[in-house]
């Protein structure tokens, strides 16, 4: 069994006492990570926020050769990191190693960003009076890892802010840590210096009261449940912190008749149940307009029927793996019991496959559910997982209506051949993404925000670099 430490300020340190990293096809423990105690916390903030004098000073385009020479590490040991987090995430093989080489993408993006930050000169109120805005990075930056996309997401937050000039201490999830440590470590191999890109795991309430109540700690960013982000936007108060939070997502699949109903399945089918449903922009709840539904429904639970599930080192690669852990697999079958209550049909899936190989893992099947009603909690809350409900709509504007019902705001999909309709329903979506009809609703150059209670702040594109940097405006007497 391997084991696995902290990064403080250059040096793996072993921390008191360890957690267990389980791998959920089959249960088994595959390495042990050591927790930070309260002084190492305190000395990791310190080693970043004396390194951020330094690092903050750098040239530009000096910061920038440190990101591109992390991101070809990273590309380098894509594999090997990638394996990883096949093992304790249970995403297939060739998806995590096409995460870890998205990581690289985003390291080399902000690495030319972050050469073209630029300032303002405000025009004067004074003809004897100058203004110069600037930009400057804001700090030390607490970044906290998903574990769904554990390296992908964490890289969302690590490229812009070392690309301004902040420092980082990083805090994987405690279910998947070990892809995150891998990526650490080797983008300070690749010759970052000491304490600009730190490591530490451990118990979530010492590390978060230590985080929250150090004033070094400019900013917290984070990618996780709302609940979580509540607790963040709370626990900032004391030290008025900067936060970017992207929070969780339930969104919505609206399918018109005049649909290309054969795209719009398979795409639907894809985002609905790719990594097992454990997505923030996952599709939970599909609308289709009523003439088209039943054909819809049929085709789509065919569909759902041939998804195999799998072990993520299987050759082909198997279409779903397992969740990430018993918790998960419990609350689906808790989603699945009220359903029933409410009156729903589960039309496939809705239970752990019955096959003795998958019987040690954490395997739940493909899951539709039709005959939904407003009052069932598929339709309320995010399930994070392989279920999805498919309702109906007679209009554009209902079909508005129903999707705009939830206190989410971060991804809607929209599936029609009509132009005027699409743009008309974008644009009255209460969802800071709307992908029309395509799955990709991310870009690196595009900004990925969550309205309503899917989050504060925004990732990706310049505009994620922006949250790492603060004005400061400069009066001259001439």
């Amino acid at each position: 069994m391997q084991y696995y430490h902290s990064l403080i300020n250059g040096k793996w340190e072993e921390g008191e006492g360890s957690f267990e990293v389980t791998n959920p096809s089959n249960g088994e423990v595959i390495a042990s990570v050591s927790k930070v105690t309260l002084n190492q916390m305190k000395n990791t903030i310190d080693a970043a926020h004396s390194a951020f004098k330094t690092w903050s000073k750098k040239l530009a385009i000096e910061r920038s050769r440190s990101l591109f020479k992390a991101a070809a590490k990273v590309r380098e040991k894509a594999a090997e990191i990638g394996t990883l987090l096949a093992k304790e995430q249970g995403k297939a093989i060739k998806d995590a190693e096409k995460e870890i080489i998205g990581a690289a993408d985003c390291l080399e993006y902000y690495a030319c960003l972050g050469v073209n930050i630029l300032g303002e000169v405000p025009p004067p109120n004074a003809m004897n009076l100058r203004s110069i805005a600037l930009r400057q990075p804001i700090g030390v930056v607490f970044a906290v890892a998903a574990w769904n996309y554990p390296v992908s997401l964490i890289s969302w937050k690590v490229a812009p802010a070392l690309a301004a000039g902040c420092t980082v201490i990083v805090k994987p999830s405690r279910e998947t840590p070990l892809s995150t440590i891998e990526f650490v470590r080797v983008c300070n191999e690749a010759g970052l210096p000491a304490g600009i890109l730190n490591v530490v795991s451990g118990e979530n309430a010492l590390i978060s009261n230590e985080i929250f109540s150090n004033p070094l700690v400019k900013l917290v960013a984070l990618t996780g449940s709302t609940e979580t982000g509540k607790e963040f936007i709370k626990a900032s108060a004391h030290t008025v912190k900067r936060l970017m939070l992207e929070l969780g997502g339930h969104s919505p699949f609206i399918v018109f008749a005049d649909a290309d109903l054969d795209r719009a399945i398979k795409d639907g089918i894809k985002r609905s149940f790719r990594n097992t449903g454990q997505i923030c922009n996952s599709v939970n709840r599909i609308f289709v307009e009523k003439s088209v539904y039943d054909q819809f429904v049929k085709n789509f639970v065919e569909g759902a029927k041939k998804i195999r599930i799998g072990d993520p080192f299987e050759n082909p690669a198997p279409d779903c793996g397992p969740m990430v852990n018993q918790s998960g697999v419990k609350k689906m079958e808790e989603f699945i019991q009220d359903a029933k209550t409410h009156g729903g049909r589960i039309e496939c899936g809705g239970k752990r496959p019955e096959d003795p190989k998958f019987s040690k893992g954490f395997y739940f099947e493909p899951t539709v559910i039709t005959n939904v009603t407003p009052a069932m909690k598929i339709m309320m809350d995010e399930p994070f997982g392989p279920i999805v409900a498919i309702d109906t709509f007679s209009s554009a504007e209902e079909a508005v209506i129903k999707a705009n019902n939830t206190r989410y705001g971060l991804v809607a999909y929209v599936y029609t051949s009509n132009i005027k309709k699409a743009g008309w329903v974008a644009e009255n979506l209460e969802w800071g993404n709307v992908a029309i009809n395509n799955i990709s609703p991310d870009s690196l150059y595009a900004p990925y925000p969550g309205w309503k209670e899917s989050g504060i702040g925004l990732e990706l594109g310049h505009y994620g670099l922006d949250q790492y940097l603060e004005w400061k405006n400069i009066k001259i007497e001439i």
